[in-house]
């Protein structure tokens, strides 16, 4: 079989594209008996007829058809492998590994990976969702290159990202919003507190308050969120998850006394600023872009 050169695919799928051999030619600036030799020889080599002729229109046979759909493919696979060749020569990394904690806004950190991805198309990144100390972990694990961390480890490079409020909620039908007074923590004890489980293999820690004598201990946040608004307990939950419930009434927050509310502080890690990439660079710097001016209570 005679080989076929990506060139002469191109002329092929020309002269598919604007109907003639003399059209093509005129595109591409090409003769057009250069052309007809290399669709002729693309169907001498495959043994089928891809154009017939229709007065003065030439139009694709539906074996045509089928191998123009091919050729496309073709063609977008051998830029793609230019651009991979590109980026590899430029020092720009094939791909990202992100470990990023459940409370960081999940609609902020969208934003930023398809800002980066923008910038490097063929970035590939891996997102693994964590709690507590589970992003701490696998960057220690050399599991990934960048960690969101509420928990900060010396050796590791660590710069603070952006705050967190976490609020104490329950759903409006909760017994302990019917008790119609302020609430202190003594209150909260007699009913299920809703908690998320941290998600590091070892050593793992226990955050927040810790006296209620009902407890679910749950893998996720958005388990967590979902059981809230279902009546099955209370919570303290980040803020910025549960914006819309609060103001659309599904949840509502418990009037405590004290103890209402905290702040979570949420830090960049990585290990070696030196042996982070363009790409690495750029989504830190989208992540720190995108972290100004988090909702707080006193947007409610």
């Amino acid at each position: 079989m005679l080989r076929i050169s990506l060139e002469q695919w191109r002329m092929f799928i020309m002269v598919a594209e604007h109907g003639g051999f003399n059209q093509a030619a005129q595109a591409i600036y090409k003769s057009q008996s250069s052309i007809h030799n290399a669709v002729q020889k693309i169907e001498h080599s495959l043994g089928v007829k891809l154009f017939r002729v229709e007065g003065r229109k030439t139009l694709l046979t539906d074996a045509g058809e089928l191998v123009l759909r091919r050729a496309n493919y073709l063609l977008q696979e051998a830029a793609r492998v230019e651009q991979v060749g590109h980026t590899l020569a430029e020092g720009i990394e094939s791909r990202l590994r992100i470990a990023v904690d459940e409370i960081f806004p999940h609609p902020l950190l969208y934003k930023a990976l398809e800002n980066t991805s923008q910038q490097y198309p063929l970035l590939r990144i891996e997102l693994m969702e964590s709690i507590l100390t589970g992003a701490k972990e696998l960057l220690e694990n050399a599991e990934a290159d960048i960690a969101v961390s509420p928990v900060v480890q010396k050796e590791l490079f660590n710069e603070e990202l952006c705050q967190i409020e976490f609020v104490a909620v329950a759903c409006p039908q909760h017994p302990l919003l019917q008790l119609g007074r302020e609430l202190n923590l003594e209150d909260l004890k007699s009913y299920r507190q809703i908690v998320v489980r941290d998600s590091a293999h070892h050593n793992r820690h226990d955050e927040g308050w810790l006296g209620a004598n009902q407890r679910w201990t749950v893998s996720h946040m958005r388990t967590s969120i979902d059981m809230i608004k279902q009546g099955l307990g209370f919570a303290w939950l980040p803020l910025t998850s549960i914006l819309e419930d609060l103001t659309q009434g599904r949840l509502q927050r418990l009037p405590l006394c004290s103890g209402a509310s905290r702040k979570v502080s949420l830090y960049l890690l990585f290990s070696d600023a030196d042996k982070l990439g363009p790409a690495a660079r750029t989504f830190l710097g989208e992540l720190r872009y995108q972290s100004i001016d988090l909702p707080t209570s006193a947007d409610l």
